[in-house]
């Protein structure tokens, strides 16, 4: 008997619905394989609303199958998009994915616009959905004047942040000046529209930093807007007041929503003390599992809004002193959704077929059809098709009647396109399922054995079991659409083989899988309940039984996590044990036994009490364990049994064993096994001849005991050699040898006595028998007179008087390397730039190499300079390219240089010859910064400036350029003045210059190839510096204070004098003295020219850049003096020397001090202690 697959035929049951909805879901749409022709698909394409980054290139995806292969097209705002006429636009290969490359060049909102991608091939068009491309945009805030906001307390406030309008919509907070958020509360919080509300204002409101921040996260970039002052005057007593709505505004409001979007409603009141705000719903009950409350309350979320949550949503706000209420209608309207959305069809000929497309919609959507993305009312007509509002009815068609359908559900809040192929195709089934699939299941579960299928008319599927096609009774199996056989239950007896045919008209086919059916994990003995005492030990015990033929894991849990990370806690394969436990150990531990196909778990629960009040005990380590005895004596294992010792209060959580062997390392003990605390005896794995002794230790929480005394001696049998030498190897090191090596075995692993190496060689390439040759107890043969670099195999096997050890695996080795013998050919260099060159050579032939290729070495030096063709020897440099490359970039070369170069193969042995001498000229590159730059000689008007030339000009100086500008007192530039200077110069005179003004220079060299680095300096140039320190310095000190006050005494006397002679006529001795000595260059000094220009620097006492001048301790100001030094004495006699110092003197004497330097040589007076220029 036969079981059919019925094609509306459904067995479901109320325990397999996940089961079934999972098999509806895989037969959802009928999938073509790729190898047979087929209208395009489109698989994947970019969002309709694209937004994009403009920082960035932009890249629109569409991409299709189908056979053949389709071809891409596009469309932008409607008419076709020629992207071979536009250079920044390149479409992927395969592909219809374009990429605009707006980072080269280009502007983003060139290519905002709608477009749309079809797809392409000789049975239809597939198109996309209408991609609106724009780019994001992060605004900055317009600039506004805010005044500080002034409110008494208890009034309410409403702080406006109105953020630039961006795309996306930017996400708003509100923060201080230290980008600390500022703290919200039912009276105090941000709306949706992003203002911050005051229901009333307290003084702890006063601040300054009120700061709007607007986050554009696709550009990640935050705005910030001015900050807010707020200003709270604490009044003496403030009334009470009733809530009123500071949001939104009057007694109702409208609010429309789109379904499957988040209804968000805002109600925001001011009054004193602070309003509470409740939601109902007037109609209805408020959705519970949608409903969410945000913002203390003042906004109520609905997410997934559908049209049964249109109504009025109420919110009321309550004080003590009232209520308001605010009633928002709320109407939600839908974009299109699929009711059903149109699937491929595929149909052979003369077949008919639908395709339907329903959709829903607020307001309803209108249907529309196209076809090859052609409204299908001007389309070319097709006899078989005749459209039904929302569906396409196909009666008898043909091949000819295949093309894609385009669905278009549309209404004014959005659309949906859908695209599904009607393809004719004659094909006899296939399935695609692997042959000889195997299914494992556990025992009385569910049973799911896969056939897909394909073919066209749609096959009928049957399925049969073994070989001789035993019946399947429709009361036990249950055949699904898709082609996949069900078996409810699965018992023993469902193992076995089945066979899934398919059939049409055109053929047959037929696929076996296997079933096992394996016995489930259970847990045979499972944790039981423990009441132990604190520090005491307590295990679980959990037995597993399993499918033989399936491997278990086993994990514990506590309280359904990990065990602690603890040594107290450890894991044996039947038993949890946990020791010195405390109180912290208490709780529900869990088995889980885990297999590929099923798990299981059982708990139990532990509780910590008390210990029984005991003396205080005495802890120690533990007393050796005692009688050691071996039991069961075998040829590679024996049993050890011990007796513990006193655990001296603390448990033991492990024993050590270890073994001696008397025969190859008599006294020496090994490590051999552990085992937990409460095991007592071990099986032990021991080897041949090995004369062994075991001693065992005990271990707990504070340490390990002395050894127990030494087991009896067990010798075991010799046997042969379990495994071969390691590290075989075969290199060369002479070219007509064979080094074979290897790492020998230890007495320990012999296994027996006289040990030997059966050590076997032939040529990998030829016919050559192996030869062989045994050896002593030794590590390496040398094979003499082989052909140079030769492949080899190589075998070296263990044998000793009792025989040999297991046939080893051959290893290649080579016979020893010679120098290669061909050098490369045809080098040639490419010279990038004016420090980097690519080589190309030619490979050698391998035969040449006669030796492991490690790769090629190129030497290259620098034989002459291009500049000043000077002949001597550089150091050769080496670079090494590994492997076969044969190209490679020789960076860091000095611009404007003769190079030279060869190259040579290299193998195991050393180089090769070299190619001949390849020769290649860099050319010039920018220059390095001039090697120094000095400003000397200030004087009142020039500047003389030497500098030396760049240490690599790189190429030859053409020019050098000098930019230089004024720096005024308040740290401004001004302009820039942009001087050339020929190359062979090393000084220059800056003539024409401000006085007492500091100047910033500029300088770099230029070659051909462009301008060098630049180095900068500042310099002053000088005035009369003399006299305006000696106004400082002077009038800072005390003698010269009561100097002043002495002599403005003697000139009111000298004016009386001069007052009384005038009254009788006759002349003064000052007057005359004045007319017979007056001296027309001493004259006070002009108020522009006795004040020093201010020039002061970012930061004070910060010194001067090298090469500037300026007074050494503090800035002269204006209005620090407005004496005049000639305004004094009798006479002054001053000038300016070379370097522009002041030399000169404030006293009677006529005769003039020579000036060294920008020093006085008289150094007690202070009116010679003047300033100087560094």
């Amino acid at each position: 008997m036969q079981l059919k697959i019925m094609p509306k035929k459904k067995r479901l049951s109320a325990g397999r619905a996940p089961l079934m909805l999972f098999l509806c879901q895989m037969i959802s749409a009928l999938e073509v394989p790729l190898d047979l022709v087929q209208p395009p698909t489109i698989t994947q394409q970019s969002p309709k609303d694209y937004i994009i980054d403009p920082r960035e290139n932009i890249v629109i995806q569409c991409e299709a199958k189908g056979k053949p292969s389709p071809s891409f097209s596009w469309t932008r705002n409607g008419t076709h998009f020629d992207i071979d006429k536009d250079p920044l636009v390149t479409m992927k290969p395969g592909s219809g994915t374009l990429t605009i490359n707006i980072m080269s060049e280009g502007k983003a909102e060139t290519y905002e616009g709608v477009y749309q991608c079809t797809a392409r091939n000789e049975r239809g068009a597939a198109i996309s959905n209408n991609i609106v491309i724009r780019p994001s945009r992060s605004p900055l805030w317009t600039k506004e004047k805010l005044e500080p906001i002034i409110l008494r307390n208890g009034q309410s406030l409403v702080l406006p942040c109105r953020p630039p309008i961006g795309l996306p919509p930017p996400i708003i907070f509100w923060m201080d000046n230290s980008f600390q958020r500022l703290p919200q509360s039912e009276r105090v919080s941000q709306g949706l529209n992003g203002d911050l509300y005051f229901s009333n204002v307290l003084p702890e409101d006063t601040r300054e930093d009120y700061i709007c921040y607007a986050r554009f996260n696709h550009t990640q970039t935050i705005q910030q807007k001015q900050p807010i002052s707020v200003k709270v005057i604490s009044a003496k007593s403030h009334r009470p007041r009733p809530p009123t709505f500071l949001t939104p505004d009057g007694n109702t409001s409208r609010k429309e929503e789109l379904r499957g979007n988040v209804l968000s409603l805002e109600c925001i009141a001011e009054g004193l003390p602070t309003p509470i705000i409740y939601w109902i719903k007037e109609d209805g009950t408020l959705p519970i599992n949608r409903t969410f409350y945000r913002n203390f309350k003042k906004t109520l979320q609905i997410v997934q809004v559908t049209e049964a949550d249109s109504g009025n949503y109420q919110c009321i706000a309550k004080n003590a002193l009232g209520a308001i209420h605010h009633t928002i209608s709320v109407t939600v309207k839908a974009a299109p959704y699929w009711i059903i959305a149109p699937q491929n069809l595929v149909l052979s000929p003369e077949e008919d077929g639908t395709l339907i497309c329903r959709a829903n919609g607020n307001p309803k959507p209108r249907i529309s059809w196209l076809s090859n993305g052609v409204p299908i009312e001007i389309a070319p007509d097709d006899p078989s098709r005749k459209i039904d509002g929302d569906t396409i009815i196909f009666s008898k068609v043909q091949e000819r009647s295949s093309a894609v359908y385009q669905c278009n559900a549309s209404n004014e809040y959005g659309y949906l396109l859908a695209n599904a192929f009607v393809n004719v195709l004659a094909e006899p089934p296939r399935i695609l399922t692997s042959a000889n699939t195997l299914y494992q299941v556990i025992a009385n579960r569910p049973a799911l054995l896969d056939c897909a299928f394909f073919g066209s008319p749609l096959p009928t599927i049957e399925w049969f079991k073994g070989a001789k096609g035993s019946a399947l009774r429709e009361d036990i199996y249950v055949l699904h659409e898709n082609g996949t056989l069900e078996i409810p239950v699965a018992q023993k007896d469902s193992t076995g083989t089945y066979t899934c045919v398919a059939r049409n008209k055109l053929g047959m086919a037929k696929n076996d899988v296997h079933l096992e059916i394996k016995d489930p994990t259970r847990i045979i003995k499972q944790p039981e309940y423990a009441v132990v005492q604190r520090g005491s030990t307590v295990s679980f015990e959990c037995k597993v039984k399993h499918d033989h033929t399936l491997i278990p894991t086993v994990m514990w849990l506590k309280d359904h996590g990990e065990l602690p990370n603890d040594g107290r806690f450890t894991v044996d394969k039947d038993r949890l044990v946990v020791a010195d436990v405390n109180d912290d150990d208490g709780g529900t531990y869990t088995c889980v036994a885990n297999t590929t196909l099923d798990n299981v778990s059982a708990s139990a629960v532990l509780s910590v009490v008390a210990p029984t009040p005991t003396p205080a005990p005495i802890y120690d380590v533990p007393n050796p364990p005692f009688d050691l005895e071996l039991t069961d004596q075998l040829d590679r294992s024996v049993q050890l049994s011990w007796t513990p010792g006193d655990d001296n209060n603390s448990p033991i959580t492990k024993f050590i064993i270890e073994y001696e062997d008397a025969m190859h390392e008599p006294g020496l003990w090994h490590h051999q096994t552990e085992v937990p605390g409460t095991q007592t005896t071990a099986q032990l794995k021991l080897s041949p001849y090995v004369n062994y002794s075991f001693r065992v230790m005990a271990e707990n929480n504070l340490g390990r005991s002395l050894p127990s005394e030494a087991s009896e001696q067990y010798l075991t049998k010799a046997a042969e050699p379990d495994k071969n030498p390691t590290a075989v190897e075969g290199l060369g090191s002479e070219p007509d040898n064979l080094v074979i090596t290897w790492k020998p075995l230890n007495g320990f692993e012999s296994n027996g006595p006289g040990l030997q190496y059966k050590v076997s060689w032939r040529q990998k390439d030829g016919d050559d028998e192996w030869t062989s040759v045994v050896v002593a107890n030794v590590s390496k043969y040398i094979v003499s007179g082989t052909p140079t670099f030769v492949p080899y195999l190589i075998k070296v096997q263990a044998l000793n008087d009792a025989g040999f050890a297991p046939e080893p695996a051959a290893v290649m080795g080579h016979s020893g390397e010679d120098l290669p013998m061909v050098a490369p050919g045809n080098v040639r260099v490419n010279v990038v730039n004016s420090t980097l060159a690519e080589v190309h050579w030619d490979p050698v032939p391998l035969k040449s190499i006669r030796g492991h290729l490690q790769g090629y070495r190129i030497y290259y030096w620098k034989a002459q300079s291009s500049l000043t063709r000077n002949r001597r020897h550089i150091e050769k440099k080496i670079l090494t390219f590994q492997g076969s490359k044969t190209h490679g970039m020789l960076p860091g070369l000095e611009p404007f240089s003769h190079y030279t170069l060869n190259v040579r193969v290299v193998n195991g042995k050393g180089e090769g010859p070299a190619s001949p001498d390849k020769v290649f000229n860099t050319p010039e590159g920018v220059p390095s910064a001039p090697s120094s730059l000095k400003i000397v000689n200030p004087t009142l008007d020039s500047l003389t400036l030497e500098w030396e030339p760049p240490s690599h000009p790189n190429g030859i100086l053409t020019e050098y350029t000098l930019k230089y500008q004024p720096i005024n007192s308040t740290h401004e530039l001004g302009p820039l003045v942009d001087l050339k200077i020929p190359a062979n110069k090393t000084r220059w005179i800056l003539k024409n210059l401000n006085f007492s003004t500091r100047y910033k220079f500029y300088f770099y060299a230029q070659t051909a190839a462009g301008s060098g680095i630049q180095i900068t300096e500042e310099a002053i140039t000088t005035v009369d510096e003399a006299m305006a320190s000696r106004q400082v310095d002077i009038a800072t000190q005390g003698w010269f204070i009561g100097l002043m006050c002495a002599v403005a005494l003697l000139i009111l006397i000298l004016l009386i004098v001069c007052f009384i002679r005038r009254n009788k006529g006759g002349k003064y001795p000052v007057k005359e003295k004045e007319d017979a000595h007056a001296d027309p260059e001493i004259q006070p000094m002009k108020e522009d020219d006795g004040t020093f220009g201010e020039y002061s620097d970012a930061e004070d006492h910060k010194p001067l850049k090298k090469g500037s001048r300026t007074p050494s301790d503090r800035t002269v100001k204006k209005e620090d003096s407005d004496d005049s030094l000639v305004d004094y004495g009798e006479g002054v006699n001053g000038q300016f020397n070379e370097d522009g110092s002041f030399i000169g003197q404030y006293s009677g004497k006529k005769e003039k001090e020579p000036a060294e330097g920008n020093e006085s040589s008289e150094a007690p007076s202070p009116v010679n202690a003047m300033n100087s220029f560094v």
